[in-house]
């Protein structure tokens, strides 16, 4: 068989001088790989190839990929490194989910995208950067010099935090007191001034909370994450592509929070493929994009309360409601059964790419969800208060 090495893609706006790309591919129900000159056309007797190879860095990405050709994300032979740490975000991995979605009887494939896997492991990190660096670009804030204010549920704050930490910003941050210990020391450890609002008035009421901060504070901007159309955009510009370029998206899920990953990538996705079926995803407990009522939930990250200024009901097909005791359960089962520690939302994600996923319409096809967060930071939350309640009982064993 001779592969044809078809194309290669950067982040946007990166280049980089390559003398070869590390290639996988599957032939004959095998996996092959090694390095090869940019543009070459290969057989396996001309690379050294094989399962189990050491000798060659690991890929950072595969592509699409047919009996013929591949097409992927290049590699260079060493470790790259990077200016700074804002520079290590996006081109996160999908990897395709099994025995949840068997147990459940879906006849679509369904994959996860996991921002779990940022720097910063979550998907705000890639908004968190271009917030930033677009208003830095247009003149609207100065490192050592602006106060960054920003309301946010946690995720957000993080990703700002870091990158307020790296180039020089005082951030102050206003959140629900509903939002887990972990994320606040976090923040903490960032830097951050976080200032905590009663988890009753949700993210209204930290919206309300940061604009009274901006008034009384010289020098201050706030970055409005629900209201910035660089939100948005830099879902557009690395997160749709990335998707596309790595699969045939039949059907993207996404929760819905202040929805820069559902208009971004969403809108990316139907320009490649005016048939893609985009599904958000909200909490049955305040279903406002379904035209009820907002209400308390426990899936952070999402379910704000009101529809966000940046938010493209457009560009989504359908809403599918999750409650937080299912988004909680498929959250767990992601863990033991898939063997990805995941957030909450994650959950809830997974939760409505099955129930699109059972629909005989969708048979044998890709549907790729967004897993917005790592597990790790929700330890101290609803998600983990069985495991939680165990460790802090577990017995010592006797050496005797």
């Amino acid at each position: 068989t001779t592969l044809i090495v078809t194309g290669f893609a950067l982040r946007v706006g990166e280049s980089r001088s390559l003398t070869g790309v590390y290639v996988s591919y599957w032939m004959n129900s095998q996996e092959m790989y090694g390095f090869v000159a940019l543009g070459s056309a290969f057989t396996t007797g001309s690379v050294q190839v094989g399962r189990g190879a050491t000798s060659v860095a690991k890929p950072t990405h595969v592509a699409a990929r047919n009996s013929n050709s591949v097409r992927m994300i290049a590699a260079p032979k060493s470790i790259r490194t990077s200016k700074d740490a804002s520079d290590l975000i996006g081109n996160t991995p999908l990897v395709k989910l099994n025995r949840i979605p068997e147990a459940e009887g879906c006849v679509a494939h369904i994959y996860a995208k996991l921002e779990s896997m940022e720097p910063c492991n979550s998907v705000k990190d890639r908004i968190g950067r271009s917030m930033i660096l677009e208003a830095e670009k247009a003149g609207k804030i100065t490192p050592g010099k602006t106060v960054l204010v920003e309301p946010t549920s946690g995720n957000t704050g993080i990703a700002l935090a870091f990158i307020a930490a790296a180039r020089g910003y005082k951030l102050v941050l206003t959140m629900p007191d509903s939002m887990s210990i972990e994320r606040r020391m976090v923040l903490l450890a960032f830097g951050a001034e976080v200032v905590l609002t009663p988890a009753a008035n949700g993210m209204k009421g930290a919206v309300a909370m940061a604009e009274k901060i901006a008034a009384e504070r010289e020098n201050s901007f706030i970055l409005q994450q629900f209201a910035n159309p660089d939100n948005p955009k830099a879902h557009y510009l690395t997160t749709g592509p990335e998707i596309a370029d790595a699969i045939k998206c039949e059907v993207f899920v996404s929760g819905v929070g202040t929805g820069g990953t559902i208009t971004g990538a969403g809108k990316y996705l139907k320009e490649k493929n005016p048939s893609t079926h985009v599904v958000a995803v909200e909490p049955v407990e305040s279903p406002v994009l379904s035209g009820g009522k907002p209400g308390p939930h426990k899936i952070q990250g999402i379910g704000a309360g009101f529809v966000p200024a940046i938010l493209d009901t457009a560009v989504y097909d359908e809403v599918i409601q999750v409650s937080s005791a299912e988004a909680i359960k498929y959250a767990g089962r992601l863990a033991t059964e898939e063997g990805l520690l995941c957030g909450i939302s994650s959950g809830a994600a997974v939760k409505a790419a099955c129930e699109i996923g059972k629909r005989e319409e969708f048979s044998g096809k890709n549907i790729v969800c967004i897993i917005p967060s790592f597990g790790e930071r929700y330890l101290t939350s609803a998600l983990f208060e069985a495991q939680r309640e165990q460790a802090y009982s577990m017995p010592t064993a006797s050496l005797d």
